[in-house]
């Protein structure tokens, strides 16, 4: 298989990928995630620790963040899977390793993984370079999000059984939606088999974010806008729990920051931890 010339990761999928490494291999056991898959898949310059954006103290919060959120998700996937659910959609996949990382859980389910076609097929030609393939139970699902394609369309065309519940994720994607696309996606996993449940990401307004972290938001914000990706929507905690039950979910509810940390970081020496009032999740059951 071969990728067209401009065939790439997002640079913010890659960016994680790196904080995620980045966690394993400066930060103190025990890690919360242990994932250098992503940094396999990059392979970049020996220097990438030198990278402005891997700074290792000014980019403290915003790894714990990242590993926190993808440890929670995981956590709430592997129960489930216990519990017999049978299939994982990862809306905007990017450079996620679970199938990689986890194929004891991931082999009993089907993991269907959604991202635009040309990182995608990257991403694909990667995994088979490295030697991890692409098995039966991992479907890739190419969606030109921009075209206004239909995702779970393109989910059924893929082998997505609707008459059976899923886990359905969606981080670091909300706040480049407006508030009228992110309404519209809970409405379209609400739609699905009772019992599935949805797992996203939302970004509280700046002016909430703890001080240590808000100039690294507001960088962000700024990189974002001079890209042509600016950050759209904002919500308040109670804003979007409101919004999951407007558009059909019966139960939602607020993982906080001080959540992940009493699950994940409690009793650490070095302090890491996920900044308050930054990004947090939700999580609403069909």
């Amino acid at each position: 298989m071969k990728t067209t010339p401009d065939a790439a990761p997002d640079s913010t999928a890659a960016r994680v990928a790196l904080w995620r490494a980045l966690h394993v291999q400066i930060d103190a056991p025990p890690h919360v995630l242990e994932d250098t898959v992503g940094l396999q898949l990059l392979a970049p310059p020996a220097d990438w620790q030198q990278r402005d954006d891997m700074d290792p103290q000014f980019t403290r919060p915003f790894r714990a963040s990242i590993v926190a959120r993808a440890r929670f998700i995981e956590d709430l996937v592997i129960e489930h899977a216990a519990q017999g659910l049978s299939q994982y959609v990862i809306l905007g996949a990017g450079l996620d390793s679970f199938a990689q990382r986890r194929p004891d859980v991931a082999s009993r389910m089907t993991v269907f993984e959604v991202d635009p076609p040309n990182p995608q097929a990257w991403k694909r030609q990667r995994l088979a370079e490295l030697g991890f393939g692409t098995p039966d139970w991992l479907r890739f699902v190419p969606v030109d999000f921009e075209a206004r394609a239909s995702w779970q369309d393109a989910l059924v065309a893929a082998g997505f059984d609707t008459s059976k519940p899923a886990v359905v994720v969606s981080t670091g994607v909300s706040m480049y939606l407006t508030k009228e696309a992110n309404a519209a996606t809970l409405r379209q996993v609400a739609s699905l088999a009772p019992g599935s449940m949805f797992a996203m990401t939302f970004l509280l307004p700046l002016e909430m974010a703890a001080p240590e972290v808000r100039p690294g938001l507001e960088m962000a914000e700024k990189g974002a806008r001079a890209s042509g990706t600016p950050f759209i929507s904002f919500f308040t905690p109670p804003e979007m729990l409101a919004l999951a039950r407007e558009n059909g979910f019966r139960d939602a509810q607020h993982i906080s920051a001080d959540t992940l940390t009493q699950r994940y970081f409690a009793g650490r020496a070095d302090g890491l931890r996920p900044p308050a009032n930054a990004e947090e999740l939700l999580i609403a059951t069909v």
